[in-house]
């Protein structure tokens, strides 16, 4: 079958952020036998153009970069790439929308044009920010996008989904606290910075808000010895919610928190709070006419992962799906593979929209 051919050498050829030349290559030359314009509006992107003469267009997304980490799957298709591995789905993703590109390459008519979106940078670098700003959606006139994304512990091959906020905003934090350096004999002298780091992550952790959130710190660097007074400590951490309201009162109590732990400790340094990326935030009236004409399961919590097509969902409507493995191993995990069967409820969900949404 072509579509489980497309995901195996996929597979084994995982790059990453932008920097996709293989797999940029061999989607284009998959998709230059059909009948569709292909472009490429930013670095390490393709996107394919089924003109079927309407007034808009219906785009479907896929994100091609992978992870760097070494792969331990053991499967015949493994990646040839060391440290490299698509260990987050987007092989499958991609292979998705190749076969749906052959599907639409046989259809003699649709309700609209369909625009296929092939991505780089979903892990890192947020680069459906930048196709966004490419000026493709006005080009093509898109009037709605659609996306989806392998999840484990999923029924297997049932699409799930929710109305609203599916998917959290994401930011990440980073506090720089800079004292005085001094051996730990004359600590009077110096000025103890990872002391107001660790200061700072108490407080930071017993902050509350109005609305569900998630704040937490994984890295802290500092010091150079056990005897010697830290003069520079760095806590690195992430910031997650599912409203911006809700993320701006947060980062406005990081801030004041932090310059008061600097004033108290008589620290220097700085706060950095990224923009990141925004919630997953599914139209109403588009996942409704979705539900209409495909069965979808509900999405019974929200996830606090974050992921890149929000950046699409802030040009113009769109849906997010989730699409089950069953009881896989975690996405971003050596382990994470899947039965590539599944992929083929993917094409058919995509189909049927391209198809049946008016």
């Amino acid at each position: 079958m072509t579509l489980i051919r497309d995901f195996y050498a996929l597979h084994r050829i995982p790059e990453l952020d932008c920097t996709l030349p293989k797999t940029c290559s061999y989607v284009r030359h998959c998709l230059s036998v059909l009948r569709c314009s292909v472009t490429s509006p930013t670095t390490g992107s393709l996107c394919a153009y089924f003109d079927f003469g309407q007034e808009d267009a219906l785009a479907f997304r896929a994100d091609m970069d992978a992870l760097p980490i070494e792969e331990a799957t053991g499967l015949h298709y493994s990646s040839v790439h060391a440290g490299q591995m698509h260990a987050c789905g987007h092989d499958g993703h991609t292979a998705i929308l190749l076969e749906l590109a052959r599907r639409l390459h046989r259809k003699k008519t649709l309700s609209h044009n369909i625009l296929l979106i092939f991505q780089p940078g979903e892990e890192q670098k947020g680069g459906a920010g930048q196709l966004c700003d490419s000026g493709i959606f006005e080009q093509y006139k898109v009037r709605a996008i659609f996306g989806l994304h392998l999840w484990p512990k999923l029924t297997k091959g049932k699409i799930h989904g929710k109305s609203g906020a599916m998917m959290a905003q994401s930011s990440g934090i980073t506090a720089c606290f800079e004292g005085k350096s001094c051996h730990i004999a004359s600590k009077k002298e110096g000025i103890d910075a990872l002391f107001a780091c660790c200061r700072f992550y108490e407080q930071a952790c017993a902050l509350r808000a109005s609305a569900p959130h998630l704040l937490a710190f994984g890295k802290l660097e500092g010091g150079t010895a056990g005897n010697v007074v830290c003069d520079r400590a760095v806590l690195y951490g992430s910031l997650r919610c599912f409203h911006p309201r809700v993320h701006s009162h947060l980062r406005k109590r990081l801030l004041n928190l932090w310059k008061q732990v600097a004033a108290d400790t008589g620290c220097s340094g700085a706060l950095e709070i990224t923009e990141g990326y925004p919630a997953v935030y599914n139209d109403a009236s588009l996942f409704s006419a979705v539900c209409r004409v495909y069965p979808v399961a509900p999405l019974l919590s929200r996830s606090w992962a974050a992921e890149d097509f929000s950046f699409y969902q802030q040009k113009v409507p769109g849906a997010f799906f989730f699409l089950g493995l069953g009881d896989t191993p975690a996405l971003h995990s050596p382990q994470f593979c899947f039965d590539p069967d599944v992929l083929q409820q993917g094409v058919r969900f995509f189909e049927t929209l391209c198809e049946k949404i008016t």
